[in-house]
């Protein structure tokens, strides 16, 4: 039995953080024992808001890093296929189709496309951003996804490339599956400075490829409850990012209970709760920091990586582009007059050749 697919991705803008693998990058390493796995590197997405030569010149080497964070999560290059967005021209040809069958009152009905546009402080919202989820559409459906995990923020992506499957199948013949999105288990996961969810931009992150130091600095400065100005008075556990990270990251479910209580009754400081949590993230990254170092030590090992998965790509690209034109009829009217012209010279060659 062929198995089921998924395509999922990030856009080259940085390193990736401990939000992007407890979103997402945790189900990817599952799900690739299951499925035949597509991640991209979605640089045509980052000009929506980077379009500037800088940011572009900057593509290669996030990448690069992007790469390495994803085998340094455990995705195995040889069980998915990493490839590169702009290379795999096709979607270019389907993302103009799909535009066709989109309103623009829909598109701006997307609620993080304004969003993304105050992050990057855009005040009038380019056609490329508007369309964001449309190319996201083309990305999706290209190898015939079924299953689509994705961050809180671009379930209502996935849903549009829904309402563009069903429609294309219904206008012409049934070409694509309708996807399904998965979330991971900690949809958001709030920034350090527990005021927004993480993100390299606000520099509330703490890196997958962060050093012990690193990582001990950044804990050290998380928020906490603002209302405790000492460690004798009782403190508030629930949306405590310093907890909320335990939660997550620390494996001794013992030790944070233990935490939870002294912090309620007013019996541990913020140093031994943070320190403690600074332990289980690096105890938690340890593994990735040793893939990390092994593969990146590999010369050319990340280039070939995104070369082979791009070329594999570019042939399931191709197919299903071929099946798009096919049902809508478009391959009929090129290969109609393609094959009168070539009669036509022809006969108009024997003709000459004749006289």
């Amino acid at each position: 039995m062929e198995r089921k697919r998924i395509l999922t991705g990030d856009r080259p803008t940085g390193k990736l953080h401990l939000g992007h693998y407890v979103g997402s990058l945790q189900n990817r390493v599952r799900l690739q024992e299951e499925y035949d796995c597509f991640f991209i590197i979605a640089d045509l997405h980052m000009l929506t808001t980077k379009p500037d030569a800088k940011a572009i010149s900057q593509i290669g080497q996030n990448a690069r890093e992007m790469v390495l964070d994803y085998i340094a999560s455990g995705i195995d290059p040889h069980k998915s296929k990493i490839y590169l967005q702009s290379a795999v021209h096709e979607v270019y040809e389907m993302n103009l189709f799909f535009e066709m069958m989109v309103s623009v009152p829909r598109l701006q009905r997307v609620p993080s496309i304004k969003e993304m546009a105050k992050a990057a402080n855009i005040t009038e919202i380019p056609l490329g951003l508007l369309g964001y989820p449309v190319l996201q559409a083309a990305d999706i459906l290209m190898p015939q996804a079924n299953l689509v995990p994705v961050g809180k923020d671009n379930v209502s992506h996935v849903e549009l490339t829904r309402e563009i499957a069903r429609r294309f199948n219904s206008m012409y013949e049934e070409v694509f599956p309708i996807p399904d999105v998965m979330v991971g288990d900690v949809p958001t996961l709030v920034g350090t400075d527990g005021d927004a969810k993480m993100s390299k931009t606000l520099g509330n992150a703490i890196m997958l490829s962060d050093d012990v130091k690193t990582v001990n600095k950044k804990v050290r400065g998380m928020y906490t409850d603002p209302n405790r100005i000492s460690a004798d008075v009782p403190g508030k556990v629930e949306g405590n990012p310093v907890f909320i990270y335990h939660d997550i990251f620390n494996p001794n479910k013992p030790e944070v209970d233990d935490l939870k209580a002294r912090y309620q009754l007013g019996k541990v400081g913020d140093v031994e709760v943070k320190d403690k949590l600074a332990a289980a993230i690096n105890g938690f990254l340890d593994p990735m920091r040793e893939r990390r170092a092994e593969y990146e030590s590999i010369p050319g090992f990340v280039e070939e990586v995104l070369y082979d998965g791009t070329m594999a790509v570019r042939e399931e690209a191709r197919q299903t582009l071929s099946a798009m034109k096919k049902a809508m009829g478009l391959a009929g009217v090129w290969n109609s007059i393609s094959r009168k012209a070539e009669k036509t010279r022809k006969k108009r060659e024997k003709e000459s050749a004749q006289n």
